[in-house]
C-alpha cells in the first residue's frame, strides 16, 4: 500500500474516533441518567420488599402475643388494640377481622361477632375467599336474628357451582329449609348434598345424621 492511501486510511480512522467520542459526550448524560435510574429502581424495590417483609412480620408477631393468653377476654382486647397500633389495611383487616370475630364469639359477644364478621364480607378490597367465609360464619352465627330470605339469599350465592364454600353452604340451606318446617325440601337438598364431589367425610356424616332425622334411609357407604 502506497504511503498517500495509509495517510488516507489513518485519517479516516481518526475521523471515525472523533465521531464515536463525540457521540459518547452527547449521549453520556442520559447513559449515566438511565444507569442512575436502574439502580435507583433496584434499591427502591429492594427497600419497599423489606419493608413490606417487615410489617408482615411485625403483624404476625403482633397476632401471636395478641392470641396468648387463655383468656378471651383478653384476646379480644389485644387483638382489638392492633387496629391503632398497627397499619392495618388490605388482606392483614381480613384477617385481623375474622380473627376478632373468633375471639368475640368466644367471649359470649355475639353482635360484635357478627359486626367483625359483616365488616369483612362488605369490603370489596378483600380476596373473595375471606369474604365468602365471612358471609358463611355471619350466617351460621347470626341464625335467626338475620331474616331467613337474606339467609337464603347469601347462602344460594355460596352454594353457586364452582365456589369454594359450596358444600358447606349447601348443607346450610338444608338446614334452614328446616327450620322453616319444609322437611321434604331440607330431605332432598341432604339426599343432593352426598352426591357433591368435595364432600369431607366430616360433613358426609353430619349430612347422613340430618337425612336419617328427617326419616331418609342411611347412605349405603356410611353403613
Amino acid at each position: 500500500m502506497s504511503n498517500p492511501e495509509s495517510f488516507i486510511d489513518e485519517v479516516n480512522e481518526e475521523l471515525k474516533r472523533d465521531r464515536l467520542f463525540a457521540t459518547m459526550r452527547k449521549y453520556a448524560p442520559i447513559a449515566i441518567l438511565a444507569v442512575i435510574v436502574l439502580v435507583g429502581g433496584a434499591a427502591w424495590n429492594e427497600w419497599r420488599k423489606a419493608q413490606a417483609t417487615s410489617q408482615a412480620q411485625a403483624f404476625g408477631d403482633a397476632i401471636v402475643t395478641a392470641l396468648d393468653s387463655e383468656d378471651p377476654q383478653a384476646q379480644r382486647s389485644a387483638l382489638a388494640a392492633l387496629e391503632g397500633e398497627l397499619e392495618v389495611g388490605g388482606d392483614r383487616a381480613g384477617i385481623l377481622n375474622l380473627l376478632l370475630a373468633a375471639t368475640e364469639l368466644n367471649a359470649d359477644q355475639r353482635p360484635a361477632a357478627i359486626d367483625a364478621l359483616e365488616a369483612v364480607e362488605n369490603n370489596a378490597d378483600l380476596p373473595s375467599s375471606y369474604r365468602q367465609i365471612a358471609a358463611l360464619k355471619r350466617v351460621i352465627i347470626g341464625g335467626a336474628e338475620i331474616p331467613l330470605d337474606e339467609r337464603e339469599q347469601v347462602l344460594n350465592d355460596l352454594a353457586a357451582p364452582g365456589q369454594a364454600f359450596r358444600p358447606l353452604a349447601l348443607e346450610q340451606l338444608a338446614l334452614l329449609a328446616l327450620e322453616s318446617g319444609d322437611r321434604e325440601t331440607a330431605l332432598s337438598r341432604a339426599e343432593a348434598l352426598l352426591q357433591e364431589a368435595d364432600v369431607t367425610a366430616a360433613l358426609r356424616r353430619r349430612v347422613a345424621q340430618l337425612i336419617v332425622v328427617l326419616g331418609g334411609d342411611q347412605p349405603s357407604d356410611l353403613g
